[in-house]
């Protein structure tokens, strides 16, 4: 990656949702200069053809720039939604409401004075039963069931609200037996693979075997690129070992999973899931709702920055903005604020404990090469690596103050490290002599101002003592 504007270094990355206010090549490339990491690609709202022409601009302004992002397409996956009503719906308190499998379910029983609309799932009937909640528009209408028969789902309302179409539904605390992957996911998976797509996002992931689907679907169509796995509903919670096992790195994704689980219990579940994928050496995102004033405001509300502060302080690899960015009046200052607020909660940084424990003796030697590089002054850690592992090792340790500068050689390695605490990856040959390797990743990084004179290094490396390789952890001062 080429340093655009180096002293804009920071240890959280900013991942930010590519849409209508941010497709325009100037505001896009204004994003990139102010350290941009990674760009989403929401595909609820994407066809092929949208895909194809972001995935292209994306690349085109970032190469023209000189900063490389890597590219997370967050995949729809299986969801329950209301059907169409044909003007919006004012419902009352009280009010009993009927869903219906089908549209000649609801016309056959359109003359019992109940209103009503359809859902997209006609499973649902066997999946709730009565005294169950049903959550409808992000929470905004709350029901409870009251009946249900194999073709319609009695509800009454308790808290009203305006319903209009094919509006989202939660059920929480309910096992909603859809498939992990829709034919939609498939369609858009494979348009992500033949556009060079870096990360996919699996959205409702309630256990670890959701991924196995979406990975078998990926590696036959040639593709092994990282899975992140979205926590949204209270069985992702409950299951929440099994899936950091499963997936390539988790996502806080707090817009349904506050509405699954009570609203309270999110921050300690944030807190949870934050440090159980640290404990792992996975990469963890916070999103939703970081900066939701400034889709019209042009600055955050107190509780934002505290918010984003909050994220900063558990260590979560990156922070990400939603409508913010694709539908919002600021998007460029929503990274700026960002960038303020990252910026300054990083430099208050203070004792941290990591809960990552390596095992293993190469683990050891990271570990003791990250406190060597917190107890000196103005140091940096250098790593070498073809698939990522010793530097995602590195920054599970969470070394504060210390960028870790990873040099790799393969393409892929590069891109999935763009999303990993801590981490400046650079994409440079490797020579066969260990020291000549050494000297290479100096010089470049003298070269794009990432150090200078006088810098510290240490460097996590290999020398040749007679025909054997031996792991090393070296201290060099840059000359």
């Amino acid at each position: 990656m080429s340093a655009v504007i180096p002293n804009l270094y920071r240890h959280t990355k900013i991942i930010i949702t590519l849409g209508p206010a941010t497709l325009d090549e100037a505001v896009f490339r204004k994003l990139l200069l102010l350290g941009l990491d990674i760009v989403r690609l929401n595909m609820a709202h994407a066809s092929k053809e949208w895909t194809e022409m972001a995935t292209e601009m994306v690349r085109r302004v970032s190469k023209s720039v000189g900063r490389d992002v890597a590219i997370l397409m967050d995949i729809k996956g299986p969801e329950v939604r209301t059907g169409d009503v044909s003007d919006t719906l004012q419902l009352e308190e009280g009010e009993v409401f009927d869903f219906y499998v089908s549209t000649e379910a609801q016309a056959r029983n359109a003359g019992n004075g109940i209103r009503s609309t359809t859902v997209n799932y006609p499973g649902l009937m066997n999946d709730v039963k009565v005294g169950d909640t049903m959550l409808v528009d992000s929470g905004l209408i709350r029901m409870q069931v009251q009946d249900v028969t194999p073709e319609r789902l009695r509800c009454g309302v308790l808290i009203p609200g305006p319903l209009g179409k094919r509006r989202h539904i939660n059920l929480p605390g309910v096992k909603v037996n859809l498939p992990s992957l829709t034919e939609k996911d498939k369609r858009d998976v494979l348009t992500g693979i033949a556009c060079g797509v870096d990360f996919y996002a699996l959205s409702f992931v309630r256990e670890g075997s959701d991924l196995d689907l979406l990975r078998r679907f990926m590696s036959d169509n040639g593709s092994q690129a990282p899975i992140i796995a979205k926590i949204e509903d209270q069985s992702a919670v409950t299951n929440l070992s099994e899936i950091i096992r499963a997936a390539d790195g988790l996502m806080v994704a707090r817009g349904d999973l506050g509405i699954e689980v009570p609203f309270e219990k999110l921050p300690i579940i944030q807190r949870r899931i934050v440090n159980a994928c640290i404990a792992a050496g996975k990469p963890v995102i916070v999103a939703t709702h970081m900066l939701e004033s400034m889709i019209t405001q042009p600055m955050p509300t107190r509780a934002e920055i505290t918010d984003v502060a909050n994220a900063v302080f558990e260590q979560a690899d990156c922070v990400m903005l939603s409508a913010e960015t694709t539908v919002g009046k600021y998007p460029v200052e929503c990274v700026e604020v960002l960038n303020r607020i990252i910026g300054e909660c990083e430099q208050a940084y203070d004792t941290y404990i990591s809960p990552f424990k390596p095992k293993t003796p190469k683990g050891k030697l990271l570990s003791a090469a990250a406190t060597l590089a917190t107890e000196l002054q103005d140091a940096a850690i250098v790593v070498f690596t073809r698939q990522g592992t010793l530097a995602r090792s590195l920054s599970a340790l969470r070394p504060w103050h210390v960028p870790i500068y990873a040099f790799t050689d393969v393409k892929g390695t590069f891109s999935e490290l763009l999303i990993t605490w801590g981490v400046e990856p650079f994409l440079m040959e490797f020579s066969d002599e260990p020291e000549k390797t050494v000297q290479d990743a100096i010089a470049y990084l003298k070269r794009r101002n990432w150090v200078k004179q006088g810098t510290p290094l240490v460097f996590i490396t290999n020398v040749l003592a007679g025909e054997l390789k031996v792991d090393t952890v070296q201290l060099r001062w840059v000359e």
